[in-house]
């Protein structure tokens, strides 16, 4: 059955035909295409007690490190979104508190590994703007390297400082999209805790620019442990479509609308004789054949099921890694 799987088009990683029903699973959404991704995560002084003591006192204290697990699994998820699967990550409003400290290009299979004790230096003040500047300055070199969306994760526990120079520096970057001099570019921004000034954020964040609509979009986690889940939905909602897409047989037929986002794994029928289908979405078609029919019933049915590893559980549903 070798065959088959020479014939599978991205961005489908499986294809299966039960008998005129196809199952067709998504290896990646494909409306992020080149996306390249970077995540910012708070490292004022107020976080300090989520990451927990250091050193010999992380030993014995017991006491656990909050935002290291939330770390590994956004970095493992926002790797399947990027186009080659490494993000950068540094924490932000460290020192004086518009400082960085750059954690380096790490990789989405690597993620468990990483440590995240936080910054050197925590800050002693939250500043927003270097992080815009740090990323746009990133991803234009990563557009010359063929990058063609971009999206900044940033995690913030505090009221933001400049959220005039942060809305003044949107424009400029709203204005270098519109003329096309910048590709696409979207800010997730994330509050968590109580010291969050949800108002702040929703005023930077509501902005509607010309030729482009929304840069920014939020949402506030009341605790640590619902981050990166909370970073999922908002990512999801973002980056992905959110009218659907079409199914047409070979003959250009409509078999299936979906109406809202893509489930990873797409389920219809085929007509008799039906040798191929196509999927367009956002104005993008791509046509993938069908392969002969499955016709073997055993055990190996379930292994269209999309592994967490390689998405969190299809698009939008959040975390994956809960549900097996």
């Amino acid at each position: 059955m070798a065959h088959k799987h020479e014939m599978i088009v991205k961005p489908f990683s499986d294809v299966h035909n039960k008998g005129g029903t196809i199952l067709a699973t998504l290896l990646h959404d494909p409306t992020v295409e080149g996306l390249d991704v970077a995540l910012y995560m708070d490292g004022s002084a107020s976080m300090e007690d989520e990451y927990g003591p250091r050193g010999i006192l992380a030993k014995i204290g017991g006491v656990r490190n909050q935002v290291e697990p939330q770390m590994r699994w956004m970095l493992e998820y926002l790797a399947t979104k990027d186009k080659d699967g490494v993000l950068r990550v540094a924490y932000w409003a460290t020192g004086d508190g518009s400082q960085l400290e750059i954690v380096g290009d790490l990789t989405g299979k690597d993620a468990q590994e990483y440590k995240f004790p936080g910054p050197q230096f925590y800050g002693k003040g939250t500043v927003m703007l270097p992080v815009l500047r740090d990323y746009i300055a990133y991803f234009k070199q990563q557009a010359e390297k063929g990058a063609r969306r971009g999206l900044a994760v940033i995690i913030t526990d505090s009221q933001v400082y400049d959220a005039s120079d942060v809305k003044a520096y949107s424009q400029q970057v709203a204005k270098e999209i519109s003329s096309g001099r910048l590709p696409r570019i979207n800010f997730v921004l994330v509050g968590v805790g109580d010291q969050v000034d949800e108002e702040q954020m929703e005023s930077i964040c509501h902005e509607e620019y010309p030729g482009v609509g929304h840069l920014w979009c939020h949402r506030v986690a009341e605790r640590m442990e619902e981050m990166a889940e909370l970073v999922a939905v908002l990512v999801d909602e973002t980056m992905t479509v959110a009218n659907g897409g079409t199914i047409y047989d070979d003959k250009g037929n409509v078999l299936k609308r979906y109406e809202s986002r893509l489930p990873a794994v797409l389920e219809f029928q085929v007509p008799p004789g039906c040798t191929s289908f196509t999927l367009e979405i956002a104005g993008q078609k791509f046509t993938q054949p069908i392969p002969d029919e499955d016709h073997h019933d055993d055990d190996d049915d379930d292994d269209h099921a999309p592994q967490p590893s390689q998405y969190s559980g299809g698009y939008g549903q959040g975390g994956g890694h809960h549900h097996h």
